[in-house]
């Protein structure tokens, strides 16, 4: 139990959503009182796609959901030193799965599920919330095969999406990037087992972009102006491309100024609040 959490008093941790591998564990928070069922809030941490844990700090902001009276469910997923793309996805959507099948019994609303992460995490969230009626993406050897992975809305924070993208996009920008994505090494080289130039079916396969349709729940998407990691113009191409296809009422797009990848100016209460109550639009139905 971390220091975030010890004094959550209703919690699960460690349960496992799979079977495949022993990365596929969450933990569970509910509200203190209330017997629900609640709507959920399920985090997905960043790491480049090569480190995090569902209960490091990136749970922090998540968990003010509580006090509003959201469930709180963080997953972890397998890293790509492990497997490689497509088994975070399938992780992630068999968690979506798994919190739909086994709702009753930890007081969920499984009609009621926002994803929100950073980085690695946003990415995730967002290839989630595309491509949940796309059987592409969908693990051949999946269990619970008749429950969608549809969830009702996503937020995601400085996510990546092409990734062949993301290095031209830094030559036309002000900011100086901190790596070159292009590189054998690179975090989505790493996950797709090949730099990326060399695989860009692949690279198609894992942009959420690709998956875009008029069944896409509705976004929040944030972005630092000054984030090294990954350009700002990702998210706001991004956006425009939801926007053409599921309304601009559907689309929320915010550039935090001078912000960099995450930090301060995201967890600010003002700004985790503006999240909860864009949250609060799609999953309250009081």
């Amino acid at each position: 139990m971390s220091e975030l959490t010890r004094s959550i008093t209703r919690q699960w941790l460690d349960v496992a959503y799979g079977t495949q591998s022993t990365s596929q564990k969450l933990d569970i928070y509910l509200p203190e009182n209330g017997e629900g069922p609640f709507p959920v809030i399920m985090h997905i941490h960043g790491g480049a796609f090569m480190f995090g844990d569902k209960a490091d700090d990136q749970l922090r902001p998540m968990l003010t959901g509580l006090a509003r009276g959201y469930a709180v469910i963080s997953i972890n997923y397998r890293l790509s030193g492990e497997a490689l793309f497509p088994a975070q996805i399938y992780d992630v959507k068999a968690a979506i799965r798994w919190i739909k099948m086994n709702a009753a019994s930890y007081q969920l609303d499984a009609s009621r599920i926002a994803l929100w992460g950073g980085s690695a995490g946003g990415h995730l969230s967002a290839l989630a919330g595309t491509s949940a009626h796309d059987e592409e993406l969908d693990d051949p050897h999946r269990e619970r095969m008749t429950v969608t992975s549809e969830v009702q809305a996503v937020v995601d924070w400085f996510g990546p999406t092409n990734f062949l993208t993301m290095d031209e996009l830094f030559v036309h920008s002000a900011v100086r990037p901190h790596q070159v994505h292009h590189a054998a090494d690179s975090p989505e080289s790493r996950l797709l087992g090949s730099p990326i130039a060399e695989v860009p079916e692949l690279v198609q396969a894992a942009n959420p972009e690709t998956y875009i349709s008029e069944r896409t729940p509705p976004f929040l998407i944030q972005h630092g102006t000054h984030d090294p990691l990954i350009p700002t113009m990702q998210s706001v191409v991004f956006a425009e491309k939801l926007r053409a296809v599921i309304g601009s009422d559907k689309v929320s797009l915010e550039l935090l100024e001078g912000a960099g990848h995450g930090g301060e100016a995201f967890e600010t209460t003002a700004n985790v609040n503006r999240v909860l109550n864009f949250i609060d639009q799609y999953l309250r139905t009081e």
